[in-house]
């Protein structure tokens, strides 16, 4: 049974097929969604992340799908539990996002909806990647702390207009997002969040992130308009 997750909205466990195995997500769907945001997690986290679903929450307030999923299969977060191997390697993760961007098309209600990416830590770096090689899917990006120098040369191919967001005290991280902003041609603008260290603990700094989002989103998810021809 889908459980009620804010005023509207709801959330149903879903499966995307990688191969013979599957990842595993939960889709938020608010009434009438004018998009959906696909998030994608950092090093060591998963769907459960509370901050990413504290921010789906805000983001379904604004009218607005959320996909939380895990980019590694169960077996995958087995070995990187013990090794981390997988947890870095931001090609096959944005591999793993391109994959999930063709399921949702193939799906009856999201295969509409204009899609962005919400990234975190190193989940930043993996959506950027993943804009670049969705440049006609992917209709904006937010990289809360995120790890934009890992998407390497993919940087300067990424059309998607994106916001990166960094806390205050998060200094070497500051300066990687300035770094990758030089690199990139499309709309990108730095919101740094006062007070806030990398994980955005303290008091309020994650409802600042989350209304940065909420607003980007809003201002770049907008539904295709159908042109009625007059006879």
């Amino acid at each position: 049974m889908a459980q009620k997750v804010a005023v509207g909205a709801t959330t149903t466990p879903v499966r995307v097929p990688v191969g013979n195995r599957w990842l595993q997500g939960d889709l938020g769907m608010p009434s009438k969604p004018q998009g959906l945001v696909v998030f994608a997690h950092g090093s060591g986290s998963s769907r459960h992340s509370p901050r990413n679903q504290f921010v789906a929450r805000v983001l379904q307030q604004h009218g607005l799908s959320t996909l939380l999923i895990d980019l590694l299969t169960p077996e995958e977060e087995t070995i990187d539990d013990r090794t981390a191997e997988l947890r870095f390697d931001i090609e096959m993760l944005a591999g793993r996002l391109a994959t999930i961007v063709d399921w949702l098309r193939r799906q009856g209600e999201t295969s509409s909806l204009p899609i962005g990416f919400f990234g975190a830590s190193t989940g930043g770096g993996a959506a950027l990647m993943a804009a670049a090689a969705r440049p006609h899917e992917i209709a904006a990006v937010v990289s809360r702390g995120g790890r934009p120098d890992l998407a390497g040369s993919s940087l300067p191919h990424v059309t998607a207009p994106t916001l990166l967001i960094v806390g205050g005290h998060d200094q070497p991280v500051i300066q990687m997002n300035r770094d990758a902003m030089k690199q990139m041609h499309a709309q990108v603008e730095l919101e740094i969040v006062p007070g806030a260290t990398h994980l955005f603990e303290e008091p309020g700094t994650l409802e600042r992130v989350a209304a940065l989002a909420g607003g980007w989103f809003s201002r770049y998810l907008k539904p295709a308009v159908t042109v009625i021809p007059v006879e």
